[in-house]
């Protein structure tokens, strides 16, 4: 039986199903006004130059590319070795979701470690560590954190402070995937270089499309000794950008007025709203307290499939004992989904939504 509820007009799936803001469009039309210098020499990227240094310190170098990827690949890249791998945790990015380029394009491995949250912590790190100086192993070279984490998840300054340390007294270097990064900052409500520059870490990604860009992200580099190699690691990688004011400018466009905090948000508020709302269903158990702009919950799977054909979202982990689920509940496995929201998303939106779940949970 089909949800008999009008659909939401934004899609649950991803922040990426997003359009581009208002602000960024406009800024890329006014950067289409006359020639500019191409590779950076134009008044748009030195414009996002000075944003970066303001936000991460004096000493922060703001290099754009094409995309997320690319920016993990060339923040990486400028860390380790071919014969040092890459401490994340099990379910990063990096690990699951770039078809392997970060392996393919640094020459070398990564050391993933299974985290019930996405974070790493110290004693995840160490455990890794024994290898040191052993040659018949890859050497941990550097951690990689995701600030959001892949399952929502917001780093707190001390769990930060804490896995670092242990990191750089281990000679590690940090890196960190900081594609919803806006939306860390509106969670914590502190600067963000209070969880970056302030505590070490050595390069960010700097994601901008899944806060209203329309495509371009970018790789903060906060060791200065790393600035100049991650030059030409950007070129060689494919991820320098010839008419890059358009990514600048949008750049630009989403650091004015703090427009990239504000985004990000809505964006946690609407999570916040729909987790409220489902949370209340009978039949649907929110796995994940959310942190961001993100919900993961456990639903039956028929229910799932029928919400799906309404409106698409992802399935995050298929059941992983459906003999159990299907013995205590109505005969069906439990899968766990994840909805994702954006600055665009309308409390309509989640409204209608948490609608449609009730409707097909009580068909």
């Amino acid at each position: 039986m089909s949800i008999q509820v009008p659909a939401p007009s934004c899609s649950f799936a991803s922040d990426n199903t997003a359009g581009v803001a208002p602000a960024v469009l406009e800024a890329m039309v006014a950067a289409n006004d006359g020639p500019a210098g191409p590779y950076g020499a134009d008044r748009f990227t030195a414009a996002f130059e000075e944003r970066i240094r303001g936000l991460f310190g004096d000493d922060a170098t703001g290099l754009l590319t094409w995309g997320g990827t690319g920016a993990n690949v060339v923040g990486l890249q400028a860390l380790v070795r071919s014969y040092e791998g890459v401490v994340c945790p099990s379910s990063a990015h990096i690990n699951v979701d770039e078809c392997g380029a970060p392996e393919r394009f640094l020459g070398s491995k990564l050391i993933d470690v299974p985290t019930p949250d996405g974070k790493l912590r110290p004693a995840d790190v160490e455990s890794t560590l024994g290898v040191l100086g052993t040659v018949h192993h890859v050497q941990p070279g550097a951690i990689s954190v995701t600030q959001v984490s892949e399952y929502g998840t917001v780093y707190s300054v001390e769990e930060l402070r804490s896995v670092i340390t242990v990191a750089k007294a281990a000679g590690l270097r940090v890196h960190m995937d900081g594609a919803r990064l806006a939306n860390a900052v509106a969670a914590l409500g502190v600067p963000v270089r209070s969880f970056t520059t302030e505590l070490g870490v050595d390069v960010v990604s700097f994601g901008g499309t899944k806060n209203g860009m329309a495509y371009g992200e970018a790789v903060v580099v906060l060791d200065p000794a790393l600035a100049g190699p991650a030059r030409f690691l950007r070129k060689q990688a494919g991820q320098l950008p010839s008419k890059m004011r358009f990514v600048a400018a949008q750049f630009d466009a989403l650091l004015a007025e703090d427009r990239w905090i504000r985004q990000a948000e809505h964006a946690n508020a609407m999570a916040q709203r729909l987790a409220a709302g489902a949370g209340r269903i009978d039949g649907v158990e929110i796995t994940q307290a959310p942190q961001a702009n993100a919900v993961f919950a456990r639903l039956a799977r028929p229910v799932i499939e029928q919400l799906q054909a309404w409106s698409w979202f992802y399935v995050w982990e298929a059941d992983p004992d459906p003999a159990a689920s299907s013995a205590s509940g109505d005969g069906s496995p439990r899968d766990e989904v994840r909805w994702m929201t954006s600055f665009e998303t309308t409390p309509d939106d989640v409204d209608r939504f948490v609608a449609g779940i009730a409707a097909a949970l009580s068909t």
